[in-house]
């Protein structure tokens, strides 16, 4: 479907600052003025930024975050093809980037009608810059799951990436999610905790995982971007077929599904997962009945 359908409205996605109010695209005070509806992740947050921007609060603004995003969206998205201008913000950097965005830009393009973006900060890009990790491929994961279970399924998912990783987090779940991040991956993977980025405090921690989980331990606050280096492959002595489909066993016995075992051992080792998965099937072989 084109963008574009002929009495349709326009929504506006901007990015906001993620700190520093003077970061804010020059762009966005006059497309504050020019929306004729505004959706705000925090209405309260979006009255402070317009204070700080000396721009007047527009006239109408309506609130739309995680809880109402599923509801207001079709509000939203019958403004839009009804003629309206909508501005999408969120309390920081850009809309749809683990920030409420996906659901009415999507809406929005259903209907044909157009999308265009203020860009702006971004605690991604900022964070990767300032790592000091190498940044020419590197991926988003977001927030972690919050339940210790998923989380390590998901790290052992990602433990071979050889992309540098870029995470959010809570200061107060960052040391648990540093430490699962050291199993998964290894205490010595180059990683950097980027704090407050942008505002008085900012801090940029950088060392290997396991180092920056202890740091972590004894308490972190502030927004935190986690920046931790891809996979590489040790270059280690050969680890026999047995010594792997054992080393599986051993993670299975500890908890871990198989399909996390296999990519905890492949990272231990350096041993591709394919080949620690054949020594799995090998051993079950011999170990059969039938020979």
């Amino acid at each position: 479907m084109s963008d574009s359908t002929a009495g349709a409205g326009l929504l506006v996605l901007a990015g906001t600052p993620i700190g520093d109010v003077a970061d804010a695209p020059p762009r966005l005070a006059a497309e504050l003025a020019a929306a004729d509806v505004v959706a705000a992740e925090d209405t309260r947050r979006l009255r402070r930024l317009c204070d700080g921007l000396g721009v007047d609060p527009p006239s109408r603004v309506v609130s739309y975050f995680e809880g109402n995003e599923v509801a207001r969206t079709r509000e939203l998205a019958d403004a839009l093809t009804g003629g309206a201008r909508v501005l999408l913000v969120t309390d920081a950097g850009m809309p749809s980037v683990s920030d409420p965005g996906y659901r009415l830009v999507a809406a929005a393009v259903e209907r044909g009608v157009r999308v265009t973006a203020v860009p702006g900060p971004s605690a991604v890009l900022t964070a990767v810059a300032l790592s000091g990790l190498p940044a020419d491929r590197f991926c988003f994961e977001g927030f972690l799951p919050r339940k210790a279970g998923e989380r390590a399924r998901r790290l052992a998912e990602l433990a071979e990436e050889p992309r540098t990783t870029v995470f959010f987090e809570a200061p107060h779940r960052l040391a648990a999610a540093l430490a699962d991040l050291a199993t998964a991956f290894g205490d010595d993977r180059p990683s950097a905790v980027c704090r407050e980025l942008t505002k008085t405090y900012e801090e940029v921690r950088r060392g290997p995982l396991g180092e920056l989980a202890r740091w972590a331990a004894e308490g972190v606050r502030g927004e935190i971007t986690v920046v931790v280096a891809g996979f590489v492959a040790p270059a280690g002595d050969e680890v026999d077929d047995e010594a792997l489909a054992s080393a599986v066993a051993e993670r299975e016995d500890d908890g871990l599904d198989r399909k996390a075992a296999l990519a905890a051992v492949a990272t231990a080792t350096g041993v591709p997962k394919r080949r620690v998965y054949a020594a799995v099937l090998a051993a079950k072989l011999a170990d059969s009945p039938e020979h």
